[in-house]
């Protein structure tokens, strides 16, 4: 599937933030308990959402490794909410998949033994819905 600006319009409805906002200042990145597991970072997250890059978002790794624990919401002087931006962009997939939650047996593939149980709680919480 080819993304592009019907996604990041998507995206920005979804998560209700203007990523324009971001004076790259590193706060998010540096409160990120994830920060060393993921190959883009919040802060990049949200210069790859203004760029319409959602291809390389969505192949990212630094999707599922998200906590959603919202620590960078919380450090952010611009209120710009990367962690609202990367479950935007979550969702985005799911509904690519004609989903709006992951099947029990696709979990399992997702999950390495180094899988934060915060996360587990995070993802249980959002997709119970």
């Amino acid at each position: 599937m080819s993304y592009g600006n019907n996604q990041v319009e998507i995206i920005k409805e979804i998560s209700g933030v203007n990523p324009l906002k971001c004076m790259k200042c590193g706060k998010c990145s540096a409160s990120c308990p994830s920060f060393n597991e993921m190959d883009i970072k919040p802060h990049q997250f949200v210069s790859y959402v203004v760029n319409g890059d959602i291809e390389a978002l969505v192949q990212s790794k630094s999707l599922w490794k998200c906590l959603s624990c919202f620590a960078c919401v919380e450090r952010c002087p611009r209120d710009v909410k990367p962690g609202k931006l990367i479950d935007a962009a979550r969702q985005l997939v799911v509904r690519e998949k004609g989903k709006n939650y992951l099947l029990a047996d696709e979990i399992p593939e997702l999950l390495d033994p180094e899988t934060p149980q915060q996360l587990l709680v995070s993802a249980f919480r959002r997709y119970k819905r």
